[in-house]
């Protein structure tokens, strides 16, 4: 087999376990968001818990990756892609560690019910769901247009997030006694806005990956 096929098998490789991280992350924020509104304090102990396979997934990209540049030893955009691949894998570990923090908001809120239904939290979720998605597609297929548009839905989930948290301020005026839960739910908005931060990381450095220039979205 020639190099370049060699390579190539490598890079398919690469991105192969990308998506599996990726897919990790956007199920663990799923079963995070399910254990916060269903009150499942097990669910959440299970997604501390699973964390550590992510911890793996990610180490297992990171000694894949300098394999591959070291055996290989690629140059210019081909160095570039395995390059990018390192800086997406930390971006998805990240997304996998705010599941975790949310499962562990879901513990300190424990049997509590909730003061407010998590609507616009869900809808973050989903927009941030599909970001990722769209953000590992990119990169599998160096589409910049899809990268564009992942910035475009950030934006969205900004604004979900300014919302959100402006109706539970309002809420612990009403009930200063839920105030311990409203902080918790906060952070759990800020969690989940932090992980469509880290997907628009992700768009970028596909942008980065095509043209080889940062994009000022």
């Amino acid at each position: 087999m020639v190099v370049r096929e060699k390579f190539e098998l490598g890079l398919k490789e690469l991105q192969t376990k990308l998506t599996e991280i990726g897919e990790f992350s956007i199920e663990a924020l799923h079963q995070s968001l399910e254990a916060l509104e269903t009150k499942n304090v097990d669910l959440a102990l299970q997604i501390i818990d699973n964390d550590a396979k992510a911890d793996m997934m990610y180490e297992d990209i990171n000694d894949f990756a300098i394999l591959l540049i070291a055996k290989q030893q690629p140059v210019a955009i081909d160095l570039r892609r395995i390059i990018i691949g390192i800086k997406i894998a930390t971006d998805i570990e990240r997304i996998a560690d705010f599941a975790v923090n949310i499962a562990k908001a879901t513990i300190r809120i424990g049997n509590q019910e909730l003061v407010k239904p998590i609507v616009h939290v869900k809808k973050m979720l989903e927009i941030t769901s599909n970001m990722l998605h769209l953000a590992l597609k990119a990169y599998n297929e160096e589409d910049v247009k899809l990268a564009k548009k992942i910035a475009e839905m950030d934006d969205e989930v900004d604004d979900l997030n300014t919302h959100a948290i402006r109706e539970l301020m309002e809420i612990s005026r009403q009930k200063p006694e839920f105030v311990q839960q409203i902080s918790q739910l906060s952070f759990v908005c800020r969690y989940l806005e932090r992980a469509a931060d880290h997907t628009t990381n992700i768009a970028e450095n596909v942008f980065y990956l095509v043209k080889g220039r940062h994009y000022d979205w």
